[in-house]
């Protein structure tokens, strides 16, 4: 089982929003908020990048946050958990396993990309969202 508290993540902001980003249009039918408020999240973040409407199709739905700055980055972060607390929710639970990336990176963002492993090096500790400090 994982778990991703919205409050206290323990991720930086840009992986934090990637995150729910990707878990936002998912298809996983275990993710705990439902596709509504997926959806509302999704929405709420794509009108602070874009001027435009959200896309319906669903290959089409993903953040472009290149554009963004930090002033943009602090507003998803806000948006995604004043939306998820709005409705209730204090943290994202799933189950899944995690995958290979299914797609290869693009060189448009190969850079970004590269940028980002050197600022936020790949965990030690691949169960850091599983919430496993519970004791029982």
């Amino acid at each position: 089982m994982q778990r991703l508290d919205l409050s206290q993540p323990g991720l930086p902001d840009l992986q934090f929003v990637l995150m729910v980003g990707a878990l936002c249009t998912s298809d996983l039918e275990s993710l705990n908020a439902p596709a509504s408020v997926r959806e509302m999240v999704f929405n709420r973040c794509w009108s602070l990048l874009d001027e435009g409407p959200p896309p319906t199709r669903k290959e089409e739905r993903v953040l472009n946050l290149m554009l963004g700055d930090e002033v943009t980055l602090e507003a998803l972060v806000t948006v995604i958990r004043e939306t998820f607390a709005e409705y209730g929710f204090s943290e994202l639970i799933w189950e899944h396993a995690a995958s290979e990336p299914s797609q290869e990176t693009t060189p448009e963002v190969q850079s970004l990309v590269d940028r980002i492993q050197k600022l936020y090096p790949p965990p030690d500790d691949p169960e850091r969202f599983s919430g496993s400090s519970s004791s029982s």
